[in-house]
């Protein structure tokens, strides 16, 4: 399958956009990580990079599908997931966009602790390459926003020091790179951290 391409089933529910008071926040880090380059389009013009918010329970708002390649997102380019279902592999959500195809990686962290507020998910190739060698990473054969990556990020968070590194990378989705925190600067900042450590 081409990135970019939602491998779940989304029942979505068109609506009017989102209100969240985490919205303005998540605006904010989108327009600093896309001028990074860490969230934009790639040569085959695909977006690609996310960002959520949790906001109630295991409830998360998120980035839409295709929005990273937009410089300057506004309210209409959020989605809220309000149900997933591993097993199933479905995604629930309602707004005016349908959630990002990476969804369910966001959904399983949410579910993993309750503390994770935020989850951000870039591409950085070199970054990518540095990573593999110094933080937990999934298995190759995990195909990116699909049940068996869910199980890979479940399997790291209670087997390795995932939890207190709060970073990871998709070695199966190659540049795919995960923060998260218990807000969205936190989960920006440990990015732009490890971004400059590894220069």
């Amino acid at each position: 399958m081409k990135d970019g391409i939602i491998k779940f089933n989304c029942n979505w529910t068109k609506t009017d956009p989102i209100e969240s008071p985490y919205i303005d926040e998540l605006i904010h880090w989108h327009k600093v990580l896309f001028q990074k380059g860490f969230v934009g389009v790639d040569k085959k013009g695909v977006g690609f990079g996310n960002l959520s918010c949790r906001t109630t329970n295991n409830e998360f708002v998120i980035t839409g599908s295709g929005t990273g390649g937009i410089a300057e997102i506004g309210q209409q380019h959020f989605a809220l997931v309000t149900s997933f279902n591993i097993h199933r592999n479905t995604v629930d959500s309602t707004g005016p966009i349908i959630a990002s195809s990476e969804s369910m990686t966001h959904a399983v962290l949410y579910l993993c602790d309750p503390k994770i507020g935020a989850v951000i998910h870039v591409h950085n190739l070199p970054m990518w390459r540095a990573l593999l060698r110094k933080v937990p990473k999934t298995d190759k054969s995990a195909e990116y926003g699909t049940p068996e990556m869910a199980k890979e990020v479940i399997k790291l968070y209670s087997q390795t020091d995932l939890k207190d590194r709060g970073i990871l990378v998709m070695a199966g989705h190659e540049e795919g790179i995960v923060t998260f925190g218990p807000d969205i600067a936190s989960a920006a900042k440990l990015l732009l951290h490890w971004a400059e450590q590894i220069g």
